[in-house]
């Protein structure tokens, strides 16, 4: 959800030994004993594999589950995108918001299934039919480069591909994913290919590519299946109670924007896999691999040890294997320290999951706690710090750091069995270290074409950039110092769902919002726009707008006074221009000035998020007539088409539940269903002949796109129609009028070919397929080189009424203030039988 006026807080952080790439929001957890003894094995295996594939949602979380926990070896997802040009079944949120959503979703499946994240730089612009309009798009350099980076990290042994290179994912991301992989599995390993990234990485090839057979298609048989490799990815691991396709299952049902949720399979799941590059592999995926510490020179030394570990431990008594733990970590020092450069990543990787697996062992609890979740330059915050041991183990805590702060609390205490000892960080004051604002690193400046761009390349291919402030704590054991690094959360209970934590959010001292996305001018008349000030400080400074050329501004400048804490609105009568624009809103101090607006995104499977997008708005001078006053919309899992409506100059009234059932819907001149309403709200389904009664007596209903899935509510229109898959991805694609005279196209606005200029990400999706000889089409359009789709705005009079179907997206459209769109939008609804 989008909320305006309300702070809250991201920071992505990293648990104590954990893999980086995995974000949680709680402070680092002690294994329990089937997870400590998965642990102390995977740290006997020294091998990897990535997964590669186009968004979220496409991996395959079985075989990241049975690599992680079958075959001990660490494994990756990398997917081109965030799924920012996706849809949105649990909130309003699009675009680059949608794409944190997505981000933090994969990240909250990895949790589960214990894989690493990894992305490009690529946008998700939308559907796409075929890979050389996404590779064009993209930049395939750009992006190829990005895929040999994670590959070079990340030095997997193995790489599958998720799609294959000859179409078959039917999307040009998903064709494209491969097509890279393939080409990043030979540049990866060639010093010639991006030597730029051979100042911090060393060249690495692969043992082998292979495509993962779709496990929705018929399976191979004959002589074709005697050329693939099987894995059973339903085996049953007794240790931890369940099967991988289990584990699958919950992993899946965390991408709920996409209404993934998965059902936890059992028994047998056999997957095919087909070489495409390197050596051949008959019975199994790592054959020729030598994942024993082996593979690295002297490294059998500290695999004996570990081994020995792994026998002996009694999960009864975990603090017993630490003695031998601390003796295999320092023969890792050792071989770190004489280790050749290209086998330091490997190396520096089993070290941290050693120290975590210590940590585990030994009961040892740590957490950093600020006493507020959100600062600014000005604040000083205190960090307590929290170290309780929970063996028999000697431990001691050796001394704290903050970081970036740079601030030490060195200690000397002795960490008494199950005693709490906890440190104060005090003073730590943002100013003085020039912190950045939190931010999605690949959100700090606009993407160009259909690519992110990010200034430090050391954050290409990572989900996140990290918490705003960690804390090193140094624990001593048998004389051996660890340091490990904690996120700084903040801490609270909430009534009903008892304890939780967020991250320590950075925000500027001042944020700014309009009170609408799009504003729009029917005349040359003067209209208010009300900004909203929040500062944490108290401040005296001049807000303004920033107008595009021929727009103009009452008063130009507001002398403002910030209270430390509170909000101020000032409103500013904006007088138009003739062209549709964009306003951004900026507030100034004598040394400063601030230009960003605050979204907080809060959805219970993932952390709190906080987002700073630039304080702007569309701004339209839009001549328009309408006819009738008064809408209910029936919203779906979310849009802002009832905000453009009330634009428009409509009273919008949303719909409850209640009033589908038994409301007076005749009160309304038109009824619009949102987005994939008749896929997700079950009221609607259950009173859908409410709707047609509604129509038949007069009423004007226009439904908006629904996906043609199992969801789908069949008995929507008043005569038969079918819900296809057809779409139009291209938005400059060219739209015939198939029927000029339509009174969609010419009540109460007239619409001509330049209402259609300007559109953002698609035409339509989800098209009518077939449809009764009752209704009328409209207009048509087409992807180059395809036949023309005509069911994207369909008609009919249903009795008195009438009824309008339109996969157009105007849900896209209208955000963005598309001016053809809303002159459009408004025909719709002012139709009248």
């Amino acid at each position: 959800m989008r909320i305006a006026f309300r702070q809250a807080v991201l920071t992505l952080f990293v648990a104590a030994g954990a893999t980086p790439s995995v974000a949680s929001d709680g402070p680092p957890a002690v294994l329990d004993a089937a997870a400590l003894h998965l642990a102390l094995e995977k740290l006997t295996v020294v091998g990897s594999a990535l997964y590669v594939a186009a968004h979220p949602d496409d991996e395959n979380t079985a075989m990241l589950t049975w690599l992680e926990n079958e075959k001990l070896v660490r494994a990756g997802y990398l997917s081109m995108t965030r799924g920012d040009g996706g849809q949105n079944l649990i909130g309003d949120e699009q675009g680059d918001l949608l794409g944190v959503i997505r981000t933090h979703e994969l990240l909250a499946a990895r949790r589960i299934d214990g894989a690493e994240q990894f992305f490009t730089r690529a946008v998700d612009f939308g559907y796409s039919k075929g890979p050389a309009e996404t590779l064009a798009t993209w930049g395939h350099d750009a992006v190829l480069g990005d895929v040999v980076r994670v590959i070079r990290t990340f030095r997997p042994d193995v790489i599958v591909m998720r799609f294959p290179t000859t179409g078959e994912g039917r999307h040009g991301h998903h064709t494209a994913s491969a097509l890279l992989a393939v080409e990043a599995f030979e540049a990866a390993g060639d010093p010639s290919r991006f030597p730029d990234q051979l100042r911090t990485l060393s060249p690495w090839k692969p043992k082998r590519l292979l495509w993962n057979h779709f496990s929705w298609a018929a399976p191979p048989s004959g002589e074709s299946a005697k050329q693939l490799l099987t894995i059973d990815l339903g085996a049953y691991n007794a240790l931890l109670g369940r099967s991988y396709t289990e584990l699958a299952g919950e992993s899946r049902s965390m991408h709920k924007s996409q209404g993934f949720g998965s059902p936890e399979r059992r028994g047998t799941s056999v997957n095919f896999f087909k070489l495409i590059a390197g050596e051949p592999a008959t019975s199994d995926l790592f054959e020729g691999v030598d994942l024993s510490w082996n593979r690295i020179r002297g490294g059998a030394a500290v695999g004996k040890l570990l081994d020995a570990v792994h026998r002996a431990h009694d999960p009864s008594d975990p603090a017993a294997s630490v003695p031998a733990l601390l003796r295999a970590r320092a023969a890792l020092a050792r071989l770190r320290a004489s280790a050749a450069a290209g086998d330091a990543p490997l190396l520096l990787h089993k070290a941290r999951e050693l120290d975590d697996v210590i940590r585990a062992c030994s009961g040892l609890w740590l957490e950093a706690v600020a006493r507020q979740h959100t600062l600014s330059p000005g604040d000083s915050i205190q960090v307590d710090v929290t170290a309780i041991n929970r063996s028999g183990t000697a431990l001691r805590l050796a001394g704290v750091r903050s970081e970036p702060a740079g601030l030490d609390s060195p200690a000397d205490s002795l960490l008494a069995e199950n005693r709490p000892v906890t440190l104060a960080l005090r003073n730590i004051v943002p100013a003085s270290l020039n912190w950045r604002t939190t931010q999605p690193y690949w959100l700090r400046e606009p993407f160009e074409g259909g690519l992110h761009q990010v200034a430090d390349q050391a954050l290409i291919g990572t989900p996140w950039n990290g918490p705003a402030l960690r804390v090193t704590v140094s624990v001593t054991l048998s004389e051996q110092s660890i340091d490990y690094t904690l996120p700084v959360l903040y801490r609270w209970v909430d009534r009903v769902r008892g304890e939780l934590y967020r991250p320590l959010c950075i925000a500027p001292e001042v944020t700014l919002a309009l009170d609408k996305q799009v504003y729009l001018f029917p005349d040359g008349s003067a209209r208010p726009v009300r900004l909203r000030l929040e500062s944490r400080f108290a401040l005296r400074g001049r807000a303004r707008l920033a107008l595009p050329s021929g727009w103009r501004c009452d008063p130009v400048a507001q002398e403002v006074d910030l209270p430390a804490g509170q909000t101020r609105d000032v409103v500013f009568q904006v007088t138009p221009g003739p062209e549709a624009s964009v306003l951004a809103a900026e507030f100034t101090t004598d040394d400063r000035t601030f230009t960003r607006d605050m979204t907080v995104i809060d959805h219970p499977h993932i952390p709190i998020l906080t987002v700073f997008p630039p304080a702007t708005a569309h701004v339209v001078r839009l001549p328009l007539s309408k006819v009738g006053e008064t809408i209910g919309y029936v919203m779906g899992p979310g849009d802002d088409v009832p905000a453009a409506l009330a634009q428009a100059d409509y009273r919008v009234t949303l719909i409850e539940d209640a009033e589908l059932a038994s409301g007076d819907l005749s009160r309304y001149d038109a009824i619009v269903t949102g987005v994939r309403a008749y896929n997700a709200r079950e009221a609607l389904k259950r009173n859908s002949q409410r709707i047609l009664d509604y129509v038949e007596s007069g009423g004007t209903l226009v439904v908006q796109y629904n996906t043609a899935d199992r969801t789908l509510h069949r008995d929507f229109a008043p005569f038969p129609l079918e819900i296809g898959r057809d779409r139009v991805t291209v938005e400059e694609a060219p739209v015939d009028f198939a029927d000029p005279a339509s009174p969609l196209l010419t009540t109460p606005n007239r619409i001509t070919a330049r209402d259609f200029e300007g559109w953002v990400q698609e035409r339509g999706l989800y098209f009518a397929s077939t449809w009764g000889s009752e209704y009328r089409t409209v207009l048509s359009s087409t992807d180059p080189g395809e036949k023309p789709a005509a069911g994207g705005l369909l008609w009919a009079r249903h009795g008195k009424g009438i009824f309008i179907y339109t996969g157009y997206a105007f849900f896209r459209q209208l955000p963005a203030g598309v001016p053809g769109a809303y002159r459009l939008f408004i025909n719709l609804v002012s139709a009248r039988g």
